[in-house]
């Protein structure tokens, strides 16, 4: 197979995979929930799926194979920055059958585009980045659906199987991470967004840091012990955000006696200890943190710890390696309906140790989201230049939502600290002792 049949094959399976599971997402429910709003942190499920298909559409038909608009009426309803969540029920949005139509007949002209794009000529070509750019976007649009399904009351409407046990964890509740540079960002993958370019070095001091995400019974552990009552812990404005709003456990979290119940996707169940946390908030995060005699890793703590390789001092893809994920490696692409126990996947764990890197759920860090040295907006700046500043807390690391396309050792995401909706957990670091 040569390299252009290999990258058309690739594209051709994202976007294919992108596409089955926006379909089950938005095939397992009736219509009205498909137009109803769960959430005003949420959009309708069925704007997501016309977005979708307006953005494929405006990228590959128009900007790639410079086409003419098939609905250029309809470029505003679905226009992210020109409508906030809380105003899309009350648009004109497109009725499910009309918007699965519309995406279908997009999709039918990018494969027929597929066939003959030559991936070469321009930044958006090259390497079929476009191509992945469309399938990262929808199969991001799709855990933001799977998050609307986590927010919807009523019956079950999605299923999945377990994880499997961990194997018994019997290593150290932490590693040490080797002070010194190492290369954080890529220059170099293909399909990398802008956010994540270009490679630089970074200096990071010694550290330690957990071997796994924070599980629900240490986080229990803080909970008995007045966490959520002690101003000490808190930051001042996730105090006044908790005290405001009387958060006491993390988000569809509830008492039942002695023991604490959640709803996982309209199944109300007791709170497995030794799951990950989810569903906390980058302030629940930072004081559990506290409480602990610990703090959340920063960023450039968390890449090192995921991509550095100290035999060859040098940077992975991945914390197992430069391979892309497999199911042995990570808990990835809603293959589960749920974090799998902690200690789990240990052939995909980092040179130093460190398990769960990838997938399970997104990690807070301690820092602000911010552009690296050299940083060029491409190809819009509304993918991450407008979000850049203190307002935004990083995620890294992904969670059993996020599909192995959109999931990389180097990919970033972000959001308020105050977010709570989305598949967030954490692991604590500490600085090495000097």
């Amino acid at each position: 197979m040569t390299e252009t049949e290999a990258l058309r094959e690739r594209a051709l399976t994202t976007l294919i995979t992108a596409r089955d599971r926006t379909t089950l997402l938005t095939s397992c429910v009736e219509d009205p929930d498909l137009t109803a709003q769960h959430s005003p942190l949420m959009s309708p499920l069925v704007w997501d799926l016309a977005h979708i298909g307006n953005q494929e559409e405006q990228w590959l038909l128009r900007a790639v194979a410079g086409r003419e608009a098939m609905r250029p009426e309809i470029d505003g309803l679905y226009d992210a920055f020109e409508h906030p969540r809380s105003e899309r029920p009350s648009l004109p949005l497109l009725p499910p059958a009309e918007a699965r139509l519309y995406a279908a007949e997009v999709r039918g002209r990018v494969l027929d585009l597929l066939e003959s794009t030559a991936f070469g000529g321009s930044r958006l070509t090259e390497a079929g980045f476009a191509f992945g750019m469309i399938a990262q976007h929808e199969q991001q649009h799709d855990e933001t659906m799977l998050i609307t399904h986590q927010l919807r009351t009523g019956p079950q409407a999605l299923t999945a199987p377990d994880p499997e046990p961990a194997p018994l964890l019997t290593g150290p509740a932490e590693v040490l991470v080797p002070g010194g540079p190492f290369t954080m960002g890529t220059s170099t993958e293909p399909w990398a967004l802008d956010n994540e370019r270009p490679a630089h070095r970074r200096e990071v001091a010694a550290f330690h840091i957990d071997t796994t995400p924070v599980s629900n019974g240490a986080y229990q552990a803080f909970i008995e012990d007045g966490g959520y009552d002690n101003e000490r812990w808190w930051d001042p404005a996730g105090w006044a955000h908790i005290r405001q709003h009387s958060i006491h456990a993390p988000l569809f979290w509830q008492r039942d006696g002695k023991q604490w119940l959640r709803r996982r996707f309209g199944v109300t169940e007791v709170v497995p200890v030794d799951e990950p946390v989810v569903h906390v908030s980058w302030y629940e995060a930072d004081a559990y943190a506290r409480w602990a005699g610990r703090r959340l890793p920063t960023e450039a703590e968390w890449e090192k710890a995921a991509r550095h390789d100290p035999a060859g001092d040098r940077s992975m893809r991945y914390p197992w390696g430069d391979a892309d994920p497999a199911s042995e490696h990570a808990n990835l692409g809603q293959r589960h309906l749920r974090p799998a126990p902690v200690g789990s996947y240990p052939e995909g764990e980092s040179p130093l140790g460190v398990r769960q890197l990838i997938g399970d759920v997104w990690e807070w860090t301690s820092s602000d989201f911010l552009p690296y040295p050299g940083f060029v907006a491409f190809p819009y700046k509304e993918y991450s230049e407008v979000f850049f500043g203190p307002e935004y807390k990083v995620l890294r690391g992904g969670s059993f939502a996020v599909d192995a396309v959109a999931c990389r050792g180097t990919f970033r995401n972000w959001d308020y600290p105050i977010r709570r909706q989305i598949f967030s957990g954490f692991r604590t670091a500490r600085s090495e002792a000097v």
